[in-house]
């Protein structure tokens, strides 16, 4: 029986960006909302927008956003009568959805029942059969390791290992050969598990340069099914969605209609209601069905940027029991919209997860621009969960004009304290081929040494900036006299001769040493042999304009101890200015320390003490930011002493191991 009832409070079973923009929406309809957090979350954005909120536990997901128990306890507690999973998270957990119909919750979302059917991906590769759609050879069957190998060398090698559960990219692994399954399938499985709380995997055969290609459906309880628009989700990183787009890229007329018609008869056989996403490849010779979400996806902004409409109030009506407020002949698109997700994350070194503090947090701003993120100036980006900081989405007339502002908007973005992804997805948005719409899946993959910078090099003026910023952070930590004086500028001014000033700096691997000289005339800047006059002048918000010769720029700064963050008219560089009186480490004490290259938990230790190793060995996996990484050994060689141990909660820097370059 349904449970569908006009309700007055809301309470969002998630955080970061999506709780923000339920509760927007939840707001804007006049509905109270209620947040949950955990340990690390408790200054968030998400928890600053609820009327209410509620600590559900400590900071692994395991132990609060997972915690389905914990959460109904919310609810009760705060007088909740209904709940939006978001997606991520318990989103398309059965269990879930009904624990909150067995304590008389509303729960926003689908059945229990139609979660439970879609979620068994044989039961639903069998429905999408019988409705007459083509699937993906696959299979979805025993969990056994000897039933998946079987299986797998019947389907045929290459493979896709892929978490039943959830998607996102999580717990997914392509396979190319036999005997690299049983270690595939384990790992999805921990990543699947740490992500979704569910270890469940299937698999599918591996189609070579498709794209990726998804139709959201709407249902509601009356019946009525209908479709609004596809959305290209084909630019993809380890099949992470990096950018989305509606409507799709170049697609025939006859196709749209034909995929539309599709997810159609694909959700009037699940009997759907509420918002669900029918997922699709596709390829020259045509489409295949491989999955359905039954839940809000990340991605939906851009549908709602061409169609005018608010997809979580159409969802949050669903749940009131109204019917779906248009019929098919009436939902309409204009334009084009692309969504860029921006992560916390080191593109120049493997897309390694980033922690930190965020120093500075500047949005670009124009016509069809829209951001959604949960962060602001001041929060940290811890380990615990999903890297994404927030959703960039442009619109514009068409296709080109919506491209031209994305690549407008990253240029303007600044976030200062982690590492982003912002550059890349520059370089990406700028890459002739995506202009003309010539991508397929593995696009990102072939092309990543054209999207990122591999040695990273700072001109002269990112140098200057860079000396410019040292000043006026030195400025600013020096106490001024009550009577002014010309002994105390840091302009460069001197009465009389000439004096000097080295100052170093890192950048990527490489080091620079520009040398500051002062004089009557002012400062300037040695670099390379060349010297040229540098002036300066201190705006507000951590910023300031300079000169070098005749080149003049505006950049914003932000500090965390000696690294700082620069941003300028070319670009973001995160810089460490040397202190003089610290040695670099060497290369031989390097290779002697396996460290951890970001905070997260030791779920394997791979290798024996003492054992000898090539290099590239597997040592130790890592679990952060719901992804796995794995580190390996740095030269042939053998770990003398392992200084972690499994569960082990491990800061950026840990020493996790010693290891021993083999002699040469």
């Amino acid at each position: 029986m349904s449970l569908a009832r006009r309700f007055h409070k809301l309470l969002i079973a998630n955080r970061g960006e999506i709780a923000c923009r339920i509760m927007r929406t939840a707001k804007h309809m006049g509905l109270a909302t209620v947040a949950v957090y955990s340990d690390v979350d408790r200054d968030s954005a998400h928890i600053m927008l609820a009327d209410e909120a509620v600590l559900i536990g400590p900071a692994p997901a395991k132990d609060s956003y997972l915690r389905i128990d914990a959460i109904i306890d919310a609810a009760r507690e705060t007088g909740a009568e209904a709940v939006h999973p978001g997606y991520g998270f318990l989103s398309e957990n059965a269990d879930f959805a009904q624990a909150c119909a067995d304590a008389g919750l509303v729960f926003v979302g689908p059945s229990a029942e139609t979660i439970r059917l879609m979620g068994s991906k044989s039961a639903a590769k069998a429905l999408m059969v019988n409705s007459g759609l083509p699937v993906v050879p696959g299979y979805y069957g025993d969990q056994d390791i000897v039933a998946l190998q079987a299986a797998a060398d019947g389907v045929g090698y290459p493979v896709l290992v892929k978490a039943s559960a959830g998607g996102g990219g999580r717990g997914m692994r392509i396979v190319g050969k036999a005997d690299e399954l049983a270690e595939a399938v384990a790992s999805a499985k921990r990543e699947a598990q740490a992500a979704f709380g569910n270890d469940e995997v299937l698999l599918e055969k591996f189609i070579a340069r498709p794209r990726h290609i998804e139709v959201q459906v709407f249902g509601d309880t009356h019946g009525n099914v209908v479709s609004l628009f596809e959305r290209e989700c084909t630019l993809q990183r380890r099949y992470q969605k990096v950018v989305e787009e509606a409507p799709a890229i170049a697609i025939a007329p006859e196709r749209r209609a034909e995929m539309a018609a599709a997810a159609r008869a694909a959700a009037q056989a699940a009997s759907y209601t509420g918002a669900g996403t029918i997922e699709f490849i596709t390829d020259d010779a045509g489409f295949y069905f491989i999955e359905m979400n039954t839940r809000l996806q990340v991605e939906h902004p851009v549908t709602e940027m061409i169609t005018g409409l608010d997809l979580v109030e159409w969802q949050l009506r669903v749940a009131f029991g109204e019917a779906l407020p248009l019929r098919q002949d009436e939902i309409t698109a204009t334009g084009h919209a692309i969504e860029a997700r921006i992560y916390a994350e080191d593109p120049d070194k493997g897309f390694l997860p980033s922690t930190g503090l965020i120093r500075q947090w500047r949005k670009p701003s124009g016509h069809g621009i829209r951001i959604d993120t949960g962060f602001r100036v001041g929060d940290t980006v811890t380990p615990y969960y999903d890297a994404l900081l927030a959703k960039l989405i442009t619109r514009g007339d068409d296709r080109s004009q919506a491209l031209e502002r994305m690549v407008h908007a990253l240029g303007e973005f600044e976030i200062a304290g982690v590492a982003t992804n912002l550059a890349f997805l520059e370089l990406l948005m700028s890459h002739p081929q995506v202009a003309r719409g010539e991508v397929d899946t593995g696009f990102i993959e072939r092309e990543i040494s054209a999207l990122t910078l591999a040695g990273p090099t700072a001109a002269p003026l990112d140098l200057a900036a860079a000396c410019v910023a040292v000043l006026l952070h030195e400025q600013s930590e020096h106490i001024p006299p009550s009577l002014p004086s010309p002994w105390d500028r840091t302009d460069g001014w001197t009465v009389a001769g000439r004096r000097s000033r080295r100052l170093s700096f890192r950048y990527g691997a490489e080091r620079y040493d520009p040398i500051l000289w002062y004089g009557r005339d002012g400062l300037s800047m040695e670099l390379g042999g060349t010297n040229a006059r540098l002036q300066f002048v201190a705006r507000d918000d951590a910023m300031f304009d300079l000169c070098l010769g005749d080149a003049p720029e505006r950049v914003s700064v932000a500090w965390s101890g000696r690294d700082l963050d620069l941003s300028t008219p070319r670009g973001h560089l995160a810089l460490i200015w040397i202190d003089p009186f610290a040695a670099d480490v060497g290369e031989v004490a390097a290779a002697s320390r396996i460290v951890a290259p970001m905070p997260g938990t030791v779920t394997r230790i791979l290798a024996q003490p003492g054992a000898d190793l090539p290099r590239g060995a597997a040592l130790i996996v890592l679990e952060a930011m719901k992804m796995e990484h794995t580190l390996r050994a740095p030269a042939d060689g053998r770990v003398t002493a392992f200084k972690c141990a499994v569960g082990d909660v491990v800061q950026e820097g840990a020493e996790l191991a010693e290891f021993e370059p083999a002699m040469k």
